[in-house]
């Protein structure tokens, strides 16, 4: 586990405690308390406490999924530890789910979203968006990125990025965006403020963080009247368009996908797209 991000490393732990003490609960008997022990978990277990997610809690699934995938984690490193003899989480299978598209940004919403940031932004903020928005970059390679990882060519361009699990790629520039950047790479020269990061807090002068991203996007969103926009979506608008113009293995190069299969999200149908599709067929 030693490539996984702290945040992750937390989930990981919080669903483990929640599922011992389900288990502590589960097997005291009267007056007897039973701490919990990973010898004492069998598959039926696990697949109760499932059930208990499932029917009990009533969580989504998938949110019973990751709680699964957690204990799956923890029993895997308990048989390698020698922990216990055998995996019980090994036969215990995930909740079936279709998958959801993820949250299209429409043209209106995208075009009222860019007029909110440029009548009431500022240059780094206008430059911010129009990166996430032509590049599908993740928000924490948007934080994580330097002025050294910005390749600037005549007639072309490309970010260097290290991603999930330090896989590194690199995400074509195009016309919108090398000059976006070269606009706002001058305005931060002539200021004298040029440091090592591309997009920095404006009052502590050090890299935006996850948090600080997600309070701009949801600040202009408010203002261009768009609901519930995360700043990932805008990863997620970058992946539909550009689903409808390249090939997908190619899509996946660029957003750094490991299975083809995250990348089909972007080709699936949103809730308006199947709307408008069962509309061509009404009577009225």
């Amino acid at each position: 586990m030693l490539d996984l991000r702290p945040a992750t490393i937390r989930n990981y732990l919080s669903d483990l405690k929640l599922f011992m003490a389900w288990c502590e609960q589960t097997w005291c008997g009267g007056d007897t308390e039973v701490d919990f022990s990973p010898e004492r978990v069998a598959t039926p277990t696990l697949t109760r406490y499932r059930d208990y997610l499932q029917h009990d809690l009533k969580r989504k699934p998938n949110t019973v999924n990751r709680y699964l995938v957690s204990l799956k984690r923890y029993f895997s490193w308990a048989t390698d530890m020698n922990l216990i003899s055998h995996d019980p989480s090994r036969p215990v299978k995930l909740v079936a789910q279709t998958p959801r598209p993820p949250r299209h940004l429409s043209d209106m919403e995208e075009e009222a979203l860019i007029t909110a940031v440029i009548n009431k932004g500022n240059l780094r903020d206008v430059t911010l968006i129009t990166l996430m928005l032509h590049t599908g970059l993740r928000v924490s390679e948007v934080c994580h990125l330097k002025w050294e990882h910005v390749v600037q060519r005549k007639r072309s361009g490309f970010l260097r990025i290290w991603g999930k699990r330090n896989k590194y790629r690199e995400v074509p520039l195009n016309i919108t965006v090398r000059r976006a950047l070269e606009k706002y790479e001058a305005d931060r020269k002539v200021d004298g403020q040029i440091g090592p990061y591309v997009f920095v807090s404006q009052r502590t002068q050090t890299k935006l963080t996850p948090r600080g991203i997600s309070f701009l996007i949801a600040k202009y969103a408010h203002q261009a009247g768009i609901e519930h926009l995360r700043a990932h979506d805008l990863r997620h608008r970058f992946g539909y368009r550009m689903a409808e113009r390249v090939p997908l293995h190619r899509l996946a190069q660029i957003m750094g996908h490991d299975s083809l299969d995250t990348t089909m999200l972007y080709v699936r149908g949103t809730p308006q797209d199947l709307q408008q599709a069962v509309e061509t067929i009404a009577w009225e």
